[in-house]
């Protein structure tokens, strides 16, 4: 099993239910296919840096998962089907990645915490 994150932008023209729709489908077949999904992040609607299909907006979403390198060809194929997608890239994080990764969790989580006693 290796560490993989993937960033996906998402076509602004859909509505909040919509957009989680489609998060929750890729959820779906990753879990579907063995993956353990360790971090999902709704980054929002955000500037692309250029125009992509002549849009200048995406909502972006970002999950960590562990998978079999085998699941990532079944996501990517899933990612250039669904025309909700207008971008995507998935990496294999390597240890310094996965330690950054785990330390930035850690930082967001006493946030939330300190937000729910108040």
């Amino acid at each position: 099993m290796n560490n993989y994150e993937t960033v996906f932008i998402l076509t602004p023209v859909l509505s909040d239910v919509q957009m989680k729709e489609a998060v929750e489908k890729f959820k779906a077949i990753l879990t579907a296919e063995g993956a353990k999904i360790v971090n999902e992040e709704n980054w929002g609607l955000r500037k692309l840096a250029y125009p992509i299909q002549k849009k200048s907006t995406g909502f972006y979403a970002m999950l960590e998962f562990e998978a079999d390198p085998a699941v990532i060809a079944k996501l990517e194929l899933n990612f250039r089907r669904d025309e909700r997608v207008i971008r995507f890239l998935t990496f294999r994080q390597d240890k310094f990645a996965h330690e950054y990764a785990q330390k930035r969790r850690k930082l967001k989580s006493p946030k939330k915490e300190e937000v729910k006693e108040n």
